[in-house]
C-alpha cells in the first residue's frame, strides 16, 4: 500500500538512526529528505560478494576472504607506530589483517572468531591486508543481512563526520521503510519503449544491487530519467521560442542563382546546411540555429546564403563579428559577391570617422542597407534597423549574454544564426544547445590545405628558427605564439614581449617582426594584423589574440610555445590560422609533455587535424565543465549521468522527451504532472532563463 506521505516530503531527521544532530550533518551534504537520501548515489562499488580461499588471492588486487582468527597481537614498531594485527586462516593458508595506530581494535577480535575480510592483498614478508573492511560472523557462513561484506557494496562520497558504514545503514533503513511511498515519475509508455526498470527497483539496486546486471539496469534508469527531464525542459524552451516570425519566400532555383555568383563550388555539407536554413526561414517561425564547423569549413558562405535569402525578400540582415579585422574581412568577401547582385552591403565598426558612420546609420534606418557587417557597433544605442529579419553572430562564444540579446532586439522576431569554429561534441550539443537546431559542416572546401603538425623538443629549437627563416626566404610568413604577454619572475615560461626582443636581436634578426597581444589598444591591434596580412611583416609574435579573426593565406608556419598551457580546442584554433593558401603549412608545438594530459593533447594534435575528433578528445581530457574554458559554461548541472559515456541514453531520452512535449505542449495532461514538477524542480532555469546561446559567456 502506498504511503500518504511520499519520500520527498519526509525530513531525513525522522529516519531511524538520524535524529536532529545527525540531520544537520546530512543537510550540509545536501540530504534534507528521504528522497534526497535515495538520490545520494554511490561514487563507486566494491564487489565483496565472491569469497576466495586465502591460497588463491591475487596479490595487488582487492579480495574477499573468510576464516578463523588464529591469534592477535599489539606491538610498537621502531618508528613508534602502534600496530595491531590478527592472523586469519581458512585451512588453505593464512593472511594477516593489520591496523596502524588503532590498538583499540584488540577489543574487537578474539581468537576462534570467524571473520570476513576485504581489502588489497600485498606481501610484506608475509601475506597481509592493511586496514581491511571486516565482518565478524555468528555462524559458519556470511550473514545475509551484512551491508559491508559478502555483497556488492556501495561506496559513497563523504563529507563532515559521515562514514561509509553509517550511510549504508541509514540508506538501507530508508529503502526498507519508505520505498513503497515512491511515486513513479515516468509515463508507462516511456518505461515500456525504453525497456526501463521501475523506480522502486532502480532505487533499491542503485544502492544495494543484487547483481552487476541489476546495478547496470538501475543506473540506466536513473541516467535516463535525468536526461529525459533535461530534454523536456529543452523541448519546452524550444517551443516557447517558436513564435510567429517572417515567412521568407523561396523561389525555385534560388540556391543555384546564389551558387553561380560564387568563385567556387559549394561542398555537400554546405548544400545540406543551406537547405536546412532555407527550410527554417520559409517556415514562418523564427530560425534559432547553431552553425558549427571546423576551421576553414566555409561557415561564412552558408551565412551569406541566409543573408541573400533575407535581402531577396526586401528585408535587412546583420552579421556581427568579434573583431574589427574579421568584420572587415567579411565585408570585403560579402561585398564582392553581393554588390554585383545589386545588394547594398555596409560596414559599421568603431574605427570609422563620424561622417561615414552617420551615413551608414542613416542607410540602416531607411532600409537602404540590405546587409550590415560590423562589430559591437551594431548593438550600440542609435543604430536602428528598419526591418532586421536576420541576425548572424560569428564566433558566438566571444560575445556576452546581453550583447547577443541586444542584437536580436534590433528586430521584431528576426531569424538568429549563431556560428562557431570550435567544433562541439554531440553530447554537449544535446545538453547545452538542446533548444536549438544545429547544422554541422564537416567537409573542407576545395583548395584548403592540410596542416602537418610536429612536436619538437627543446634541443631542436635552433632547427625550428632555421626552418622559419627558410619559409620566409621562400616568400612565406610565420606566427610565433606565446601563452602570456609577460612572464613572472618565478617562472621560466617564455613571454611575447621578452621573446619579441630576443628574436629581433638574435635567432630571427634581419627579418621583419611585429607583435600583437591583448593589452594593445584595439586600433593598434587591428593595424598590426592588417599590415601583417598585407605582407609588411615576415613574422608575427603574438598571444592567443590571433586565434579568431585573421586570415593570411601566405602564412605557412605556426610555432606555439609552451603548448602544454593550452586546451586542445585552442591549439586547434591557433593551427587553423595557417593552411589557408596554396602552400604546404606546418604547425610546430614546443613545451613540456611530462603530464598525462599534455601528452594526450600532443598525441591528438599530431595524429589528426579533424576538429570534431579533437573536440571529443578534449572533452574526454577536460570534462564537460571545463570544455569551454570555464566551469561557468551554462551547462545544466547533472547529478547522475555522464554526457560522454552515457550519450546513447541521452539520445534515446531526447527522442522520448520531445515526443511527450509534441503531444502535450503545456504538460497539462494529469499523466504528465510529475514530469512537469520534476522539470520545474531541476531545470526551471533552462525554461525561464535565456535561451542556450544567451547562457554561455
Amino acid at each position: 500500500m502506498q504511503e500518504k506521505n511520499p519520500p520527498k516530503n519526509i525530513p531525513v531527521r525522522f529516519i531511524k538512526g538520524v535524529g536532529p544532530q545527525r540531520a544537520v550533518v546530512l543537510n550540509k551534504a545536501g540530504i534534507r529528505t528521504v528522497e534526497d537520501l535515495f538520490n545520494y548515489l554511490p561514487r563507486r562499488y566494491e564487489d565483496r560478494s565472491r569469497i576466495v580461499p586465502v591460497k588463491d588471492v591475487v596479490v595487488g588486487e582487492y579480495n574477499t576472504v573468510t576464516g578463523k582468527v588464529l591469534k592477535k597481537s599489539v606491538f610498537t614498531a621502531k618508528t613508534g607506530t602502534r600496530i595491531f594485527e590478527i592472523a586469519v586462516g581458512d585451512g588453505s593458508n593464512r593472511v594477516f589483517a593489520v591496523w596502524y595506530n588503532q590498538p583499540y581494535m584488540q577489543k574487537v577480535f578474539q581468537p576462534g572468531q570467524r571473520v570476513v575480510l576485504y581489502g588489497k592483498c600485498e606481501v610484506q614478508r608475509r601475506l597481509q591486508i592493511v586496514h581491511p573492511a571486516y565482518e565478524i560472523l555468528e555462524a559458519d557462513e556470511v550473514k545475509k543481512d551484512s551491508l559491508d561484506i559478502g555483497r556488492i557494496v556501495p561506496v559513497y562520497p563523504l563529507s563532515g563526520d559521515l562514514t561509509q558504514k553509517y550511510l549504508r545503514k541509514i540508506i538501507y533503513g530508508a529503502i526498507h521503510g519508505h520505498l513503497p511511498g515512491i511515486v513513479e515519475s515516468l509515463p508507462a509508455r516511456v518505461i515500456t519503449r525504453g525497456k526501463l526498470v521501475d523506480l522502486r527497483f532502480a532505487v533499491e539496486n542503485i544502492h544495494f544491487p543484487y547483481s552487476m546486471d541489476n546495478l547496470e539496469r538501475a543506473y540506466r534508469r536513473f541516467v535516463f530519467e535525468e536526461f529525459f527531464t533535461l530534454q523536456v525542459a529543452m523541448a519546452l524552451k524550444r517551443r516557447a521560442f517558436k513564435s510567429n516570425g517572417i515567412r521568407h519566400e523561396v523561389e525555385a532555383g534560388r540556391v543555384e542563382s546564389f551558387s553561380r555568383a560564387l568563385p567556387f563550388e559549394l561542398t555537400d555539407s554546405q548544400k545540406k546546411c543551406v537547405k536546412e536554413i532555407e527550410n527554417d526561414m520559409s517556415s514562418g517561425t523564427p530560425m534559432y540555429r547553431l552553425l558549427q564547423g571546423d576551421v576553414g569549413s566555409g561557415k561564412t558562405v552558408v551565412a551569406m546564403y541566409a543573408a541573400y535569402l533575407c535581402a531577396a525578400g526586401g528585408h535587412q540582415a546583420a552579421v556581427m563579428a568579434p573583431t574589427e579585422i574579421l568584420a572587415r574581412q567579411h565585408y570585403v568577401s560579402m561585398s564582392q559577391i553581393f554588390m554585383p547582385m545589386g545588394m547594398n552591403v555596409r560596414l559599421l565598426v568603431s574605427g570609422m570617422d563620424n561622417k561615414d558612420r552617420e551615413s551608414v546609420e542613416k542607410e540602416i534606418r531607411s532600409g537602404e542597407a540590405d546587409l550590415v557587417v560590423g562589430t559591437h557597433s551594431l548593438i550600440q544605442e542609435g543604430v536602428e534597423f528598419r526591418d532586421l529579419a536576420l541576425a548572424v553572430v560569428d564566433e558566438q562564444h566571444k560575445f556576452g549574454v546581453m550583447q547577443r540579446k541586444s542584437l536580436r532586439k534590433k528586430g521584431k522576431t528576426p531569424d538568429m544564426l549563431f556560428m562557431t569554429a570550435t567544433p562541439i561534441p554531440r553530447s554537449l550539443v544535446l545538453s547545452l544547445f538542446g533548444d536549438m537546431d544545429v547544422s554541422t559542416l564537416k567537409e573542407k572546401p576545395a583548395g584548403r590545405q592540410d596542416v602537418v603538425t610536429y612536436w619538437v623538443e627543446e634541443d631542436r629549437r635552433g632547427k625550428v628558427y632555421e626552418f622559419i627563416r627558410e619559409e620566409v626566404a621562400a616568400g612565406r610568413q610565420a606566427y610565433v605564439v606565446y601563452p602570456r604577454i609577460k612572464a613572472s619572475e618565478n617562472e621560466d615560461k617564455r613571454s611575447a614581449e621578452k621573446m619579441f626582443e630576443e628574436l629581433s636581436r638574435g635567432a630571427l634578426s634581419g627579418l621583419r617582426l611585429a607583435m600583437v597581444h591583448g593589452r594593445m589598444a584595439s586600433g593598434e591591434k587591428e593595424r598590426v594584423m592588417r599590415e601583417f596580412k598585407a605582407g609588411k611583416y615576415d613574422v608575427l609574435v603574438a598571444t592567443t589574440v590571433i586565434e579568431v579573426g585573421i586570415d593570411v593565406p601566405n602564412a605557412t608556419v605556426m610555432l606555439i610555445e609552451n603548448a602544454e598551457n593550452y586546451g586542445l580546442a585552442q591549439l586547434h584554433q591557433l593551427r587553423g590560422r595557417i593552411g589557408r593558401g596554396k602552400h604546404d603549412s606546418f604547425c610546430i608545438l614546443m613545451g613540456d609533455t611530462r603530464t598525462d594530459a599534455s601528452g594526450e593533447r600532443v598525441a591528438a594534435m599530431t595524429s589528426t587535424d579533424d576538429g570534431f575528433s579533437i573536440a571529443e578528445k578534449d572533452l574526454d581530457i577536460r570534462g564537460p565543465g571545463e570544455f569551454f574554458g570555464t566551469r561557468q559554461s551554462g551547462l545544466p548541472e547533472l547529478r547522475f549521468g555522464d554526457i560522454s559515456k552515457d550519450f546513447s541514453i541521452m539520445e534515446e531520452a531526447r527522442r522520448e522527451a520531445f515526443e511527450v512535449v509534441a503531444e502535450d505542449p503545456g504538460l497539462a495532461d494529469p499523466r504528465n504532472a510529475v514530469i512537469k514538477e520534476n522539470v520545474m524542480l531541476r531545470f526551471s532555469s533552462v525554461i525561464k532563463g535565456p535561451a542556450s546561446q544567451e547562457r554561455i559567456n
